[in-house]
């Protein structure tokens, strides 16, 4: 039987692994979170990040202008990582998308780059609840001429997803980017399956929500990820592929 000094001691040692192992969970946590973020987000003075950019943007001139615009903004990180939405035009290219549909459009940077990936003929369903923050980005797509593809819905995006379901456009949109408010991710996904053709692509954006999906504790809207994410892991309807990429983005390729 150990005596109180000892007692005293292994006491000691184990709270001082108690110690490290929170430091230790911490720090893990900490550079998960650095796998986590978004060129504009504060990292970009990382010198590889700035590298992949140097070597790899290929970015629209007036969407920069965009961009630069809405970083004045004091919620800019709002806005999509631009190498993230350059992956998704260029996946809108591959499968010859006409039509997109946009959940969450904040001032309009991807809805313009994916205006601008799409035919003359095509189209995009922009979905936002703030007009404000939408008006700063018009200015943008008037001037590259892509406004006339741009059908902007202001409302609750679940009932322009619903509207499109009651007008038969079931299984006709070609690409949809979720990129709203989290506790309803779920229902966005499965309204977008039903609305996005065999062979179209889901986007996802923040799926990693900075690391916070390691450790959900109660909060609504990382849990709401984390089910989601979840969901899809194992769902059969579907293929997918979920990157590191910015605050991380979950590819789905309907089946």
């Amino acid at each position: 039987m150990l005596g109180h000094r000892e007692a005293t001691l292994c006491g000691a040692a184990a709270g001082a692994g108690l110690l490290v192992g929170l430091w230790l969970g911490r720090k893990l946590l900490s550079r998960q979170q650095l796998r986590t973020y978004k060129s504009h987000g504060g990292a970009n003075g990382d010198p590889l990040l700035n590298y992949l950019l140097q070597t790899s943007l290929r970015e629209h001139p007036l969407l920069k202008k965009l961009r630069m615009r809405t970083m004045a903004q004091p919620e800019g990180i709002m806005m999509v990582a631009c190498e993230e939405a350059q992956l998704m035009a260029n996946l809108a290219r591959l499968i010859h998308a006409k039509k997109v549909l946009e959940i969450g459009v904040y001032t309009g940077y991807n809805t313009m780059n994916m205006a601008l990936a799409v035919p003359a003929d095509g189209r995009v369903v922009a979905c936002d609840i703030n007009v404000d923050f939408v008006n700063i980005g018009k200015p943008f797509w008037r001037e590259a001429e892509v406004d006339q593809k741009i059908d902007l819905r202001i409302k609750p995006a679940v009932e322009t997803l619903d509207e499109l379901l009651q007008a038969g456009e079931a299984e006709t949109f070609d690409f949809a980017f979720i990129d709203a408010d989290k506790v309803n991710y779920g229902l966005y996904y499965e309204k977008c399956l039903q609305l996005i053709r065999k062979g179209g692509v889901i986007a996802i954006d923040n799926v990693l929500w900075g690391g916070k999906v390691l450790r959900p504790g109660d909060d609504r809207d990382t849990l709401s990820i984390v089910k989601l994410n979840e969901k899809i892991h194992t769902d059969s309807r579907v293929n997918m592929s979920m990157l590191s990429i910015a605050d991380g983005l979950t590819l789905v390729f309907k089946l």
